[in-house]
């Protein structure tokens, strides 16, 4: 690949940065999926991009092995990330519209179809018991409470709680949050959420700015840590998870549980209790509403049994 392409490419990832405040790692994905399709295509003028050679694409990468797992090929590359590197391919053919560059529609690009998403769900009572996992009032319990406590208050990805400092303004209900693509949004603290938090806080004796801390050889003198019997860092998001996991396997839940679990009960638990799905896509911080609508699919069974309490014809 040279000349045109490869300079019209780079200014539409420098845009991507820019113009669009993509991540880092966004316009990285966005160099390797053009990259992948101009070289395969021999693309060197962005008016050679053809229908043809888009379909000859795709066959490619119905044809490629999918992701490794221990050592075996899980079959043919998936739908949704053949999807990648179309969608990608459509937004630098917008970006070359809006630049005046003529070359090939990007509604000609149809995306492969993927099977529904499923969601990986756990049932009140199951929540109810993770939610309760963390007992007792040393500062361990207190921030593994305050963690779950916010997740299921807020919606927060993973990656988001870990970036949290503690320096939240408790006074108010809510608080803005930098997420996918450097969007801010807003999120709403429970009552319940707010006083784990603030009774964590209230034990930690250390200066360190991050929320979530990891708590190792602690060790407490009149009330304060001192020197190197206290290690403190911000929490992974890894670690996070492993959290997750371990009060998931305390309440007894067989299933796997993971931050994006309590994610996916929080926008079930705010549908199914009336609120609206706009309302709902603004709060879990997602840039397309079908995002959303994957949760309106498990509000469903609950109108499924009102039909048939209700139905006259049972």
């Amino acid at each position: 690949m040279a000349g045109e392409t490869e300079n019209l490419k780079r200014e539409f990832l420098e845009y991507l940065e820019i113009e669009k405040g993509s991540s880092l790692k966004t316009v990285e994905n966005y160099d390797r999926y053009l990259s992948r399709f101009f070289s395969f295509a021999k693309i060197t003028k962005v008016k050679d991009i053809t229908e043809d050679n888009i379909r000859e694409f795709r066959l490619f990468l119905n044809r490629q092995n999918g992701m490794k797992v221990k050592g075996q090929s899980s079959g043919t590359m998936k739908k949704n990330t053949q999807n990648y590197y179309l969608i990608a391919l459509r937004v630098f053919l917008k970006y070359l519209i809006k630049r005046g560059i003529s070359s090939i529609s990007p509604d000609q690009i149809e995306l492969a179809k993927i099977k529904e998403r499923s969601l990986d769900l756990i049932t009140i009572e199951e929540l109810a018991r993770l939610l309760s996992g963390p007992e007792g009032d040393d500062l361990k319990s207190l921030r593994d409470r305050a963690i779950l406590e916010l997740f299921f208050s807020t919606g927060l990805r993973v990656s988001e709680l870990a970036s949290l400092n503690r320096d939240l303004d408790l006074s108010k209900s809510e608080f803005s949050i930098r997420g996918k693509g450097e969007k801010v949004r807003v999120v709403f603290l429970s009552d319940m959420a707010k006083k784990a938090i603030k009774e964590y806080l209230g034990k930690r004796a250390d200066m360190e700015e991050a929320m979530f801390v990891n708590i190792s050889n602690l060790k407490k003198k009149s009330e304060k840590v001192k020197g190197k019997d206290a290690e403190e860092k911000r929490l992974t998001p890894r670690s996070i998870e492993r959290i997750v996991k371990h009060y998931a396997i305390k309440a007894g839940i067989s299933k796997k549980v993971t931050p994006h679990v309590i994610r996916h009960s929080f926008a079930t638990d705010l549908l199914s209790n009336g609120a609206d799905i706009r309302s709902v896509q603004m709060m879990l911080g997602h840039s397309n509403i079908s995002t959303t609508q994957i949760y309106t699919h498990v509000t469903d069974k609950q109108l499924q049994e009102v039909h048939k309490k209700f139905h006259s014809r049972k």
